[in-house]
């Protein structure tokens, strides 16, 4: 057999697609933390959501009318990176730069 290796022949592909994850995830949790906690706190793991979000909720808020509630841009930014990465994922298995479980 002559298929790249599973994880290290196809480290471009893991890394954007986990890191889309870890982004859209974090979101996700950003969403519902900030029922909880108040914009300003200290509190070092929503610093650290916000560190790790803030720019996807920038770009949300650039993409969708003004109308929408800052409530919501979360939620919005997480759905366009979940997006992006289902995209991107059917784009590098287009490409055959994405592993396959069976050889094709």
């Amino acid at each position: 057999m002559d298929q790249p290796h599973f994880i290290f022949g196809h480290l471009p592909f893991w890394l954007v697609t986990y890191s889309l994850a870890v982004v859209g995830w974090t979101l996700f949790g950003r969403f519902l933390m900030q029922f909880f906690v108040p914009p300003d706190s200290r509190l070092y793991i929503w610093r650290f959501f916000r560190l790790l979000t803030d720019w996807a909720v920038r770009a949300a808020a650039f993409l969708v009318p003004r109308y929408v509630a800052q409530t919501w841009l979360p939620l919005v930014a997480a759905f366009w990176i979940f997006t992006f990465r289902l995209a991107f994922g059917i784009t590098m298995l287009a490409a055959g730069l994405a592993p396959r479980l069976a050889p094709p």
